[in-house]
C-alpha cells in the first residue's frame, strides 16, 4: 500500500554555469596567435513536471534536495564546455507550489504533462577571447560561471477528483466507493476507518469513466481543527459536485447533514456552494416507516433543491439508480475554475534581473543587493584588476552609482556587494571628462 502524503517542503538547487578559460593560441608559424579561451557551459534548469500517474508526494519525504548538474569549463583554443542537462522532477496532477521566501504561488498543476521552469541554471563564464578588442587585444581574464538559483518549496496535492465524498465518520463512504469502483478501501464498523482519501474510477454506461475522491469522516469542529477531515477539505474543492452520505441509521441522520454543511460553509463559501447529490445510506438496516419518516423530513428541509436518493451500499439497492444520475451531472457541470494569483515569471528567478536596494549601513558605507548585482559580484574575482573594472562599469552603466548619490554617496566612501568591498571615487577625481 502506498502511504498518502500531501504536503511537503523541497529544496531545488539549479546547475552552476562552466567557467570560461584564459587560454592562448599557440601555433607554429603564427605570431601573436592571440586570446583563446572558451566558454563555460551553462548550468541546468530545474522543471516541475504534472504526472496524473502519481497521487502522492511520498517520494520528496523520502528525497527532499534536488540539485542539476553543472555546465562544463571553457577550454583551450575556442572550445566551449558543454551545457549540463535539465533537471525534470514529476510531481503529481493537482499540486500548487509556493515559494516559501516569498510565500507566492509559483505554480499550480492542474494539466496532465504540464511543465514549469522552477530554477534557471546559471549562464557559463565567459573565456578571454570574447573580451578582446581592438584597444585591448590580450586581455588577461575570464569569467566565472554564473552560480544556480536555490529555491525552497512548500508542494501542497489538492487531488482532482469529478466527484467528492462527504459524511460523518461510518456513514458508509468507503463502502459505497467500494460498490461502484475498483478501489479497496480499509472497511469497518468504527469511525475513522479512512485515515486518508481514496480515489475510484467509475466506469460509464457510455464507456468514458470520472473519478470519485472518499474524504476522510468529517466531524463538527472540522474546519477548526476538529477529527480528521479538516486536513482533507482542500480536497475536494476541485471537484465538479459533491455526494452527501447520511448514515440513516445514526441517532439523529438530520443533524449529521446540517454539521457536515456548517462545515463546509466554514472552510470556503466555495464548498458550501458546490452541488450536492444526497444519499441516505443503509436502508437494509432501517424499517420502512422509519426510512419514509427521513425521507419527508429531508424533503420539508430542503424543499425543490433536494435530490434524495436511498440506498444500501452493501446489498447495492439503488446504487444502479444513483450512479446514473451522478453520470448525467458529470456531463452537466463542468470542472470548476480558480483564479490563482500565480507570481509573475515566478517560475524561475531571472538571472538578468536588473532590480536593486541601497540601505546605508553607516555615515560612509552602503549596501546594495539585487538579483543580477549579487550574481554579478559572485562571479568577479577581487584579485583581478580588470574583472573588477569591468563589474564597476556594469554598476555605473545601471544607474546604481547615481542612485547612490541620493543617499549621499562621496568621494571615498565604502560600497558593499556580496563579498566584494569598493572604495568610490567619481570620475572628476581622477580628472577624467
Amino acid at each position: 500500500m502506498v502511504k498518502f502524503l500531501d504536503k511537503a517542503r523541497i529544496r531545488v538547487i539549479s546547475g552552476h554555469g562552466g567557467n570560461g578559460m584564459v587560454a592562448w593560441r599557440r601555433e607554429k608559424y603564427v605570431d601573436k596567435g592571440g586570446p583563446a579561451g572558451g566558454d563555460g557551459g551553462r548550468g541546468g534548469d530545474i522543471y516541475f513536471v504534472a504526472d496524473e500517474n502519481m497521487s502522492t508526494l511520498l517520494d520528496f519525504k523520502i528525497k527532499s534536495v534536488y540539485k542539476a548538474k553543472s555546465g562544463e569549463n571553457g577550454g583551450i583554443k575556442g572550445m566551449h564546455g558543454a551545457g549540463a542537462k535539465d533537471l525534470y522532477i514529476r510531481i503529481p496532477l493537482g499540486t500548487l507550489v509556493k515559494d516559501t521566501k516569498t510565500g507566492n504561488i509559483i505554480a499550480d498543476f492542474t494539466e496532465n504533462e504540464q511543465k514549469v521552469l522552477i530554477a534557471k541554471g546559471g549562464r557559463g563564464g565567459r573565456g578571454n577571447a570574447r573580451f578582446a578588442t581592438a584597444q585591448k587585444k590580450a586581455p588577461q581574464f575570464c569569467e566565472p560561471g554564473e552560480p544556480g538559483i536555490e529555491r525552497v518549496l512548500e508542494l501542497e496535492l489538492k487531488l482532482i477528483a469529478d466527484v467528492g465524498l462527504l459524511g460523518m465518520p461510518n456513514a458508509g463512504k468507503s463502502t459505497f466507493i467500494s460498490a461502484v469502483s475498483s478501489a479497496k478501501p480499509k472497511i469497518a464498523d468504527y469511525p475513522f476507518t479512512t485515515l486518508v482519501p481514496n480515489l475510484g474510477v467509475v466506469q460509464k454506461s457510455d464507456g468514458g469513466s470520472y473519478v470519485i475522491a472518499d474524504i476522510p469522516g468529517l466531524i463538527e469542529g472540522a474546519s477548526d481543527g476538529a477529527g480528521l477531515g479538516h486536513e482533507f477539505l482542500r480536497h475536494v474543492e476541485r471537484c465538479r459536485f459533491l455526494v452527501h452520505i447520511v448514515d440513516i441509521t445514526a441517532e439523529n441522520p438530520i443533524e449529521n447533514y446540517k454539521i457536515i454543511n456548517n462545515e463546509l460553509k466554514k472552510h470556503s463559501e466555495h464548498l458550501s456552494n458546490l452541488y450536492q447529490i444526497l444519499v441516505l445510506n443503509k436502508i437494509d438496516s432501517v424499517q420502512k416507516e422509519d426510512l419514509e419518516k427521513y425521507l419527508e423530513e429531508f424533503r420539508q428541509l430542503l424543499g425543490d433543491n433536494i435530490c434524495l436518493y436511498p440506498i444500501s451500499a452493501v446489498t447495492r439497492d439503488g446504487i444502479k439508480e444513483l450512479l446514473h444520475f451522478i453520470d448525467s451531472k458529470v456531463d452537466e457541470i463542468p470542472k470548476p475554475v480558480f483564479d490563482i494569483q500565480i507570481e509573475e515569471d515566478s517560475g524561475a528567478y531571472n538571472n538578468d534581473d536588473s532590480a536593486f536596494e541601497i540601505n546605508k549601513i553607516a555615515k560612509d558605507a552602503f549596501v546594495i543587493e539585487g538579483g543580477k548585482i549579487n550574481r554579478l559580484a559572485k562571479v568577479t574575482d577581487s584579485r583581478n584588476t580588470e574583472q573588477v573594472i569591468r563589474f564597476q562599469n556594469i554598476l555605473k552603466g545601471m544607474g546604481v552609482f547615481e542612485e547612490l548619490k541620493k543617499y549621499g554617496l562621496k568621494n571615498g566612501d565604502t560600497i558593499i556587494v556580496g563579498a566584494l568591498e569598493l572604495a568610490y571615487y567619481d570620475d572628476e577625481f581622477w580628472g577624467e571628462e
